[in-house]
């Protein structure tokens, strides 16, 4: 299938690209972390606090491991932003993400907590979830942080745990969230839109992996397109009125992605829903371009997604109103 990419991604990927293969899991992480050795730390411009935490688990005895970041100098209460990292629910770490939260937090008056959550297939869903959500209580209760103003923010396999925390605090009655940011999130593990069908060999992801991954992540719960796979697992799966009521969404799409169509999907089942959605669909964009680091169309994502984290974690940035018909 032909497909369009931005000049600076066509020549950075003119000479082929890295595929992975989550068959071979070890040999996956291994080249995901080496790859992240290779990535540019971020020079801030003004001073961050940085310090790694542990948090009460939920409904278990171990801890989740954690990074917090603080703007230096800044006093309390701050908004909140729980950051979850992307890795197709098996790959990953808090390591990847350092640079772009020191950038948030260098650019924002914010705190952002990044959460270690435990990875499939040793730690199956529910996992990641529960640790997600572990911190999201813990960090509704941190000093400095404004409960009223916690979002959670998430890349690709996080994007699909950050959709995910949305609807299990709101049905938990935990604390609530004021925005989720969802970026290229996944969140259907039916695998049968048709960018997932089309876009085969195109850089960075490629869909052969997406049964892979989700047959780790629901080791234990059920197949991938299975009849029936909870919603907090998949959120693509909850009809449109289990939707209603979630906090305020920013969603990222890329053209040249192959969960491009579930993340378009979802946004619209939001929007369907009376969700306040904000929706950016970015042409000729591989998956998650903005951690590509280098390029102008990365840092206008950027920029669009700082000041969507700035406008949605402040209250009242919708405003409900009743009909009177």
């Amino acid at each position: 299938m032909e497909y369009y990419l931005d000049p600076e991604l066509a020549a950075m990927f003119a000479g082929g690209f890295p595929r992975s293969d989550l068959a071979d899991l070890a040999t996956a992480r291994k080249n995901s972390a080496a790859a992240r050795e290779g990535l540019p730390g971020y020079e801030s411009q003004r001073g961050i606090s940085v310090t790694d935490v542990v948090l009460p688990g939920y409904q278990r005895d171990d801890g989740v491991a954690g990074r917090l970041y603080r703007p230096a100098g800044v006093g309390g209460p701050l908004p909140a932003l729980i950051y979850l990292f992307g890795g197709a629910f098996a790959l990953g770490s808090i390591d990847a993400i350092d640079g772009r939260a020191r950038q948030i937090v260098d650019r924002i008056d914010v705190t952002v907590l990044s959460v270690a959550y435990r990875l499939a297939p040793e730690n199956p869903y529910p996992a990641a979830l529960d640790d997600a959500y572990a911190a999201l209580l813990w960090l509704s209760g941190a000093p400095d942080v404004d409960p009223a103003r916690v979002g959670v923010l998430g890349e690709s396999a996080g994007g699909g745990l950050a959709a995910a925390l949305a609807l299990a605090t709101r049905d938990r009655g935990g604390p609530r969230l004021i925005a989720q940011f969802l970026d290229a999130p996944t969140v259907d593990d039916r695998l049968t839109s048709r960018s997932i069908r089309t876009l085969t060999d195109v850089p960075v992801w490629q869909p052969r992996n997406s049964l892979y991954s989700w047959s780790y992540y629901l080791r234990g719960t059920a197949e991938p397109g299975a009849a029936y796979v909870p919603i907090y697992a998949a959120p693509a799966r909850a009809p449109i009125e289990a939707l209603a009521g979630l906090p305020p969404a920013y969603v990222t799409s890329y053209e040249v992605d192959p969960t491009r169509d579930e993340g378009l999907d979802y946004a619209l089942s939001l929007i369907r829903a009376g969700v306040p959605t904000e929706l950016h669909h970015y042409p000729g964009a591989v998956h998650v371009t903005h951690s590509i680091p280098g390029t102008a169309i990365g840092a206008r994502m950027t920029d669009d997604r700082l000041g969507a984290i700035g406008r949605l974690l402040t209250p009242g940035a919708f405003v409900a109103v009743v009909s009177a018909s």
